[in-house]
């Protein structure tokens, strides 16, 4: 059973790494980076505050940095080392010969699962549950799966990196959300319980 998901997850891989154009390459190089979604991160903002009170706008906020903090840290310092799992553009991964790197994208250290998933669907999650359009729904888990992909396109992780790096920031998103909410209103209850005291 393992054997067969392994060979699936690894043909699945070459797949999406084999096919590469000038283009191509350079578009995917945009999409798996970091810094050219500023705008697009700028974006969101400016749409949360338009269409959310600013004070639930800050809370959203904040609940994204903590879930994308709890998404990139527990998954790249708990368990990646743990799992161990080689990157399969790891010169030491058997299947290095077979992967085409693009623009010198070599990431070192482990890969399951994919930290760029699971950042891109916990922020997918959590501003899901918060602005509640389906069309918003589609159209920010359509950038996470975009971004997800271009993973394989460069070679740096596995379809299984991927999914499981989804699924893993999926849980921190809303669960970053319910934290939030939960200590906002625990802060509100106190606050409200010592002002009553005061005016006594």
């Amino acid at each position: 059973m393992i054997e067969t998901i392994t060979s699936l997850d690894e043909n699945i891989l070459l797949f999406f790494n084999s096919y590469h154009t000038p283009f191509l390459d350079e578009t995917v190089a945009l999409i798996t980076g970091r810094w050219i979604w500023i705008p697009f991160y700028m974006f969101l903002i400016d749409l949360l505050f338009k269409r959310l009170s600013p004070k639930s706008a800050i809370l959203t906020l904040v609940a994204v940095v903590v879930a994308i903090v709890m998404a990139d840290q527990i998954c790249a310092h708990v368990i990646r080392p743990y799992v161990g799992r080689l990157r399969p553009c790891n010169p030491e991964n058997p299947i290095f010969s077979m992967i085409t790197l693009v623009k010198d994208i070599h990431p070192g250290g482990y890969s399951w699962p994919s930290c760029h998933a699971a950042n891109t669907f916990a922020l997918a999650t959590l501003l899901s549950c918060v602005m509640k359009s389906r069309k918003f729904t589609a159209f920010i888990f359509a950038w996470a799966i975009i971004v997800s992909l271009s993973r394989l396109y460069v070679g740096v992780h596995y379809p299984t990196d991927l999914l499981c790096g989804a699924a893993f920031g999926s849980v921190f998103g809303y669960l970053a959300l319910v934290i939030v909410n939960g200590v906002y209103t625990l802060m509100k209850k106190t606050y409200s319980t010592f002002y009553q005291r005061d005016i006594a």
